[in-house]
């Protein structure tokens, strides 16, 4: 069977805790082999995990949130 999208989606955080069986797992890294759309969506979950664990706290440029705000509603 192979992977859709929107399935290795609903699993990324198993994926990314390591807390899938083998099965799934061995799907997944087949899936992440030839999609690129899902790579990065892996990738970028894995780098918010890790900056939320991190404990330092960054100083974000004037403005960001107020662009940022707006940038969402667009894409909305």
């Amino acid at each position: 069977m192979a992977l859709t999208c929107k399935q290795l989606w609903r699993e990324v955080s198993g994926y990314i805790e390591d807390t899938l069986s083998p099965e799934m797992r061995e799907e997944i890294e087949h899936h992440l082999a030839y999609c690129r759309s899902c790579s990065a969506v892996v990738d970028g979950t894995r780098n918010v995990v890790v900056l939320v664990a991190d404990d330092r706290v960054f100083e974000l440029p004037i403005g960001f949130s107020q662009r940022l705000k707006k940038r969402l509603e667009e894409e909305l």
